[in-house]
C-alpha cells in the first residue's frame, strides 16, 4: 500500500517520539515484539513493514528528535547537533579519512543530499555469481518490486531544472562538452523549493527523510520510538537474542525486551560494533568493510554561482560508473563554502569577497580496498588502484569545470599545481600527480559489508534471509549485510532490502 505523503502531519499533534532519553534519569524497561536499533532508512523500513504487518515495534535511536523548524541554519550547528562526532569520525590508516553519519531520529536520511539510486543490476548479478544461494531470498524481481514501492512512497524523481540552480546546470554543460553521460539526480523530495539546506535538514520538511515518512507511518500503525538512548549490548539467553540494554542521554539505564526479534539497523560501522561489544561471535564480524571515498574539486567562475542555493545535489555524471567513478554536484551552506577558501589575511579576504563565484563538485570512488571495524576504531587503507581512481576523478572533475566555463580550478592535491586554468595542464594530472593517498583530501559517506549476508557461516554473518547465522531472534538489516559496495548512493537499496527484511521477520523465518 502506498503512503500518502508527507505523512508527518497525519500524526495530528501527536509526538513522533514516545520516550525521550534526554529527560530520563532513572531506569526504564520497555518491551515489544520487534526491537529495532537505529532509526535511519534500514530501521525505519523494518519498523514500518513490521508495524503494518501487526507486530508491536519499538525503535531505539541514539540521537535526538529534531523538528524541521528547529534544524540549524548553519552547517556547523547542524554537525554539532545531528551528526555523529560532529561529522568528524575517522577511518584510520596510512591516509586517515573522515566518515559522515547522521545521529538523529531519521538517521542520515535527515542530513544527506536526498540522492536516490536503485541497486544496479550488474552489482546484484555479481552478488549472486559469488553466492547463488542469495537468489533464493534476494532475487532481482523481489528487489525491483520493493524498490518500485520505495520510489512511489518517497516521491523519487529527477531534480526539477527550475530549482536546480547554476551549480547543477553547469555540470550538465561541462558533461555535454566532454561527451559524458549525465542526468539530473533522482531525489526523495516532495515539492522541493531549492533552499540548499539538505545537509542541515530541510527546514520546511520537503525532503522525504525517515522522520517525515516511514517513521510517522510506523507510529500510525502502533510503533513506538525511543530517542536519545544509546544501546550498548544485545541481551542473549539460551541461544536467542531477547532484547537490548543501554543508557539514556539523561544517564538512566535502559532495557528493551524483544518477544520475537532484535533487529540491528545502526549502520555498517555501529551494527558490527554492537555485535562485538555483546560478545556475539560467528562469521567475520566487522571484516570486509568497504566504502565510497569522495574527492572534490573547486572551480571559480566569472559569474556568481551562489553554491549554497538551489538543490543541494541535483546533477550527476554517470558515464564512468563502470570504472568505479560517479561525479556529483555538491552543495554546502555558506559557512562551509567560506571554510573551504584557502589563504590568510588579504588572500583570505579576497577569497571571501568572491566566494559566490566558486562551486565544488565531487567524485565518488567505488574503492576496491577492504578494511575492518573494531570495537573502538575503523581501519582502512586504499589500494594503489583506488588512488589511481582518485587521480582520474580529480582530472575529470577539473576538465568538466573548465569545459563549463571555470576561470580556474583548485584540484586540492598536495605536490601538484595549486591552481589550473587550462585543460592541457589538467589532462596531464594522471601522469604527474602523486600516487600517495596522503596527497588527497577525501571524505567517506557510504559504508558496507561488515555483517555481510551469505550462505556460508564462516564467510558471512547473516543468512540470506537477514537472520544471524548463530543466534536465533537476531537480524541485521542495514548496509552492513551488503556483500560489497555498490558504486552508487545506497539509500534506496537499503530501504528496499530492509523492507524485504521486515517481511522475513514477520513471516518468522
Amino acid at each position: 500500500m502506498t503512503v500518502v505523503l508527507p505523512t508527518a502531519p497525519a500524526l495530528e499533534g501527536r509526538s513522533l517520539v514516545s520516550f525521550d532519553g534526554a529527560s530520563n534519569r532513572g531506569a526504564a524497561r520497555l518491551a515489544a515484539d520487534v526491537v529495532v536499533v537505529g532509526s535511519g532508512p534500514a530501521g525505519a523500513a523494518v519498523a514500518r513493514t513490521a508495524a503494518r504487518g501487526g507486530a508491536s515495534v519499538l525503535v531505539v535511536e541514539e540521537g535526538p528528535f529534531v523538528e524541521p523548524s528547529a534544524f540549524p541554519p548553519d552547517s556547523f550547528s547542524a554537525f554539532a547537533s545531528m551528526y555523529r562526532d560532529m561529522g568528524a569520525s575517522v577511518l584510520l590508516g596510512r591516509a586517515p579519512m573522515p566518515f559522515v553519519q547522521g545521529r538523529v531520529v531519521g538517521g542520515t536520511s535527515v542530513v544527506n543530499g536526498a540522492i536516490s539510486w536503485r541497486l544496479p543490476e550488474d552489482v546484484h548479478a555479481r552478488w549472486i555469481e559469488a553466492d547463488p544461494a542469495l537468489d533464493e531470498t534476494l532475487s532481482w524481481d523481489a528487489i525491483v518490486r520493493a524498490t518500485d514501492e520505495v520510489e512511489r512512497d518517497l516521491h523519487i524523481a529527477p531534480t526539477d531544472p527550475a530549482i536546480a540552480g547554476p551549480k547543477n546546470l553547469l555540470m550538465a554543460k561541462g558533461a555535454d562538452a566532454l561527451g559524458l553521460e549525465h542526468r539530473p539526480i533522482f531525489r526523495n523530495v516532495h515539492d522541493c523549493r531549492g533552499l540548499g539546506r539538505c545537509l542541515q535538514g530541510c527546514p520546511i520538511g520537503r525532503k522525504m527523510s525517515m522522520d517525515r515518512t516511514y517513521l510517522p507511518d510506523a507510529v500510525l500503525h502502533g510503533a513506538r520510538i525511543a530517542c536519545s538512548t544509546r544501546i550498548d549490548r544485545v541481551l542473549v539467553a539460551h541461544g536467542r537474542a531477547i532484547g537490548v540494554v543501554g543508557r539514556t542521554a539523561g544517564g538512566g539505564r535502559f532495557e528493551a525486551n524483544a518477544r520475537h526479534a532484535v533487529v540491528l539497523a545502526a549502520s555498517a560501522v555501529q551494527s558490527p560494533r554492537l555485535l562485538l561489544a555483546s560478545g556475539i561471535a560467528g562469521g567475520p564480524v566487522g571484516e570486509g568493510f568497504q566504502c565510497h571515498p569522495g574527492v572534490s574539486v573547486t572551480g571559480r567562475f566569472g559569474e556568481p554561482i551562489r553554491a549554497w542555493e538551489g538543490a543541494t545535489q541535483g546533477h550527476e555524471v554517470i558515464g564512468l560508473r563502470k570504472e568505479g567513478l560517479k561525479f556529483e554536484a555538491l552543495g554546502f551552506g555558506s559557512a562551509m563554502v567560506a571554510a573551504r577558501i584557502k589563504g590568510v589575511g588579504s588572500d583570505l579576504s579576497r577569497g571571501l569577497e568572491t566566494m559566490a563565484h566558486s562551486l565544488s563538485w565531487g567524485a565518488a570512488v567505488r574503492a576496491e580496498a577492504r578494511g575492518r571495524v573494531g570495537r573502538w576504531t575503523v581501519r582502512f587503507d586504499l589500494t594503489r588502484d583506488d588512488v589511481s581512481r582518485f587521480r582520474r576523478g580529480v582530472r575529470v572533475l577539473g576538465e568538466l569545470m573548465l569545459a563549463a566555463g571555470a576561470i580556474e580550478v583548485t584540484p586540492g592535491i598536495a605536490r601538484w599545481h595549486e591552481r589550473v586554468t587550462d585543460r592541457a595542464t589538467m589532462s596531464r594530472l594522471e601522469d604527474e600527480a602523486p600516487l600517495d593517498p596522503r596527497a588527497y583530501a577525501a571524505v567517506v559517506t557510504h559504508m558496507f559489508g561488515t555483517c555481510r549476508m551469505g550462505s556460508h557461516p564462516e564467510r558471512s554473518v547473516v543468512r540470506p534471509d537477514f537472520r544471524h547465522h548463530g543466534l536465533e531472534g537476531l537480524y541485521v538489516a542495514d548496509s552492513s549485510v551488503f556483500p560489497s559496495n555498490t558504486g552508487v548512493n545506497p539509500q534506496t537499496a537499503i530501504l528496499a532490502l530492509a523492507t524485504l527484511a521486515g517481511r522475513r521477520i514477520l513471516s518468522g523465518s
